[in-house]
């Protein structure tokens, strides 16, 4: 026990990971060049929730705040599919909930694109088959990329958001 309070006195507190700061800097970077080549510089995102525990959603509201900050890099979240380029779709895709997610989906402008978030989109949550859940989600729509995670955290997320800005 000594020891670790002879190293703490030494070091002092540690908040800074240099390492990760270094990675996200590189992500935001690359995520910026692409929305501007790609998109003109802003691209909009309709969230839609289809039935999750909103963890998905408490990771997604993490990228708005100041460290984070995604409408620096031009990716704003928007509150009409009518203005949106891409659905973000979490949570598993309930019986109650699919006519509205397809509904959400026409009134996106061509082109569109569909990302899943987390692991109920795809069924790998453990949730069973049930007739309140029409999952997959890719039964019903055409998915473009899914990030992975129970949930992902916002530098999982970000890095997803590259992926797809890289494939398209």
């Amino acid at each position: 026990m000594i020891k670790f309070w002879n190293k703490r006195i030494k070091l002092g507190v540690l908040t800074e990971n240099p390492e990760f700061e270094d990675e996200i800097k590189i992500i935001r970077k690359e995520i910026k060049d692409h929305i501007k080549k790609k998109f003109a510089g802003s691209l909009a995102i309709r969230m839609v929730d289809s039935g999750s525990c909103n963890a998905c959603e408490a990771e997604c509201n993490a990228l708005s705040n100041p460290y984070y900050d995604l409408e620096r890099l031009g990716i704003y979240f928007v509150a009409s599919p009518r203005h949106a380029d891409v659905m973000l779709l979490s949570g598993l895709m309930t019986f109650n909930m699919q006519p509205h997610v397809l509904d959400a989906y026409e009134q996106i402008p061509e082109p569109k694109w569909v990302i899943t978030l987390g692991d109920c989109p795809v069924m790998a949550a453990p949730f069973e088959k049930t007739f309140a859940i029409t999952a997959p989600a890719e039964k019903h729509l055409k998915v473009t990329h899914h990030i992975a995670g129970c949930p992902p955290s916002p530098k999982e997320i970000m890095k997803g958001l590259l992926e797809f800005l890289r494939k398209i």
